[in-house]
């Protein structure tokens, strides 16, 4: 089904409401974004979904973003299909060392695993991977386990993932952050209206709230079958004064219970904005990053663009 984007324009709470990406030059085709800066000498990193998680460098955000080849080029470790096909890298650095987490699956399939590899500096060849941290799934589970993202809150690792089924869990970690603690996963966010769910996962803490970013709505292979105008993705966010529940929304609606305030919708030439994450850049402060369709390249999977926007917090909420 195929709609008039010109309309959307129009929409009310849509029309000019949200900032566009700032600029980018050299590769910036990417999908599911996952950001680092190297301490040592200050370059950028930018990992995407597909190969074995290909991965860019820039000396700034706007680029020019240039190749540098995949993380782990022989696959995962992980016995799973789509193993030499890696999701939704989630990058943190830890006691000097830089952790990405990575989701082994494919499209469509509850078939799923989370990876972690690790490098000292993120150069190529550096990377090594240690396959499964203990979360996976299979058929008539609860959850899908991809898109990964860590956070730790009072001195305890969190695992957050999930997509689509009963949408976005969390499992408690060791202390290195390495493997589950032999906890069992349990609900953050469920949508329970219309025809898409949750996923893409993404907690940051500012001041005293935790806010869990997500993706909503329609993602993929909107260039043959684009849903009604709202329904494709967006970028959403709910908060809460604890990392491991409780989230709401602005209006005070449960998250689990379909609850979540916009950050990011379609607007102008951009549509369907998701699979982001949150950043502290030494330059712009917090910067939301994601990927995004523009509609004068065109719809495919394969046309997403990096973009990214300075948060700014108005009564303790998010914004671009």
């Amino acid at each position: 089904m195929f709609f008039n984007l010109a309309a959307l324009a129009i929409l009310p709470g849509l029309a000019y409401a949200y900032a566009n990406p700032e600029s980018c030059s050299g590769l910036c085709v990417v999908s599911d974004p996952g950001l680092m800066r190297r301490v040592s000498d200050g370059k950028y990193f930018r990992f995407s979904t597909g190969g074995e998680i290909t991965y860019a460098t820039s000396d700034s955000l706007n680029g020019p973003w240039v190749g540098v080849g995949s993380v782990v080029p022989s696959g995962s470790k992980i016995s799973l299909a789509g193993n030499t096909d890696l999701w939704a890298p989630d990058v943190h650095y830890i006691e000097e060392t830089y952790y990405l987490f990575y989701a082994v699956s494919t499209f469509g399939s509850q078939s799923s695993a989370i990876g972690l590899a690790t490098s000292t500096t993120m150069d190529l060849n550096t990377w090594t991977d240690h396959g499964s941290i203990g979360v996976a799934s299979s058929s008539g589970k609860l959850y899908n386990a991809i898109d990964p993202n860590l956070i730790k809150a009072d001195g305890t690792f969190y695992m957050n993932f999930g997509s689509f089924y009963d949408d976005i869990y969390q499992v408690k970690l060791n202390s290195a952050g390495t493997k589950t603690a032999g906890s069992a996963a349990y609900n953050l966010a469920f949508n329970a209206t219309g025809d898409h769910s949750e996923e893409g996962a993404y907690m940051y803490q500012y001041g005293s709230y935790y806010y869990l970013f997500f993706s909503s709505g329609a993602c993929c292979g909107l260039d043959t079958d684009r849903p009604a105008a709202g329904e494709e993705y967006k970028i959403m966010v709910c908060r809460s004064t604890k990392a491991t529940g409780g989230f709401v929304d602005k209006n005070g609606n449960d998250c689990q219970a379909s609850g979540g305030s916009p950050v990011l919708e379609s607007h102008g030439t951009v549509y369907a904005p998701g699979g982001q994450g949150v950043f502290d850049d030494p330059e712009y402060g917090t910067i939301l990053y994601y990927h995004y369709i523009n509609t004068e390249i065109g719809y495919a999977d394969g046309d997403k663009q990096f973009g990214w926007n300075v948060i700014t917090w108005s009564d303790g909420w998010p914004s671009v």
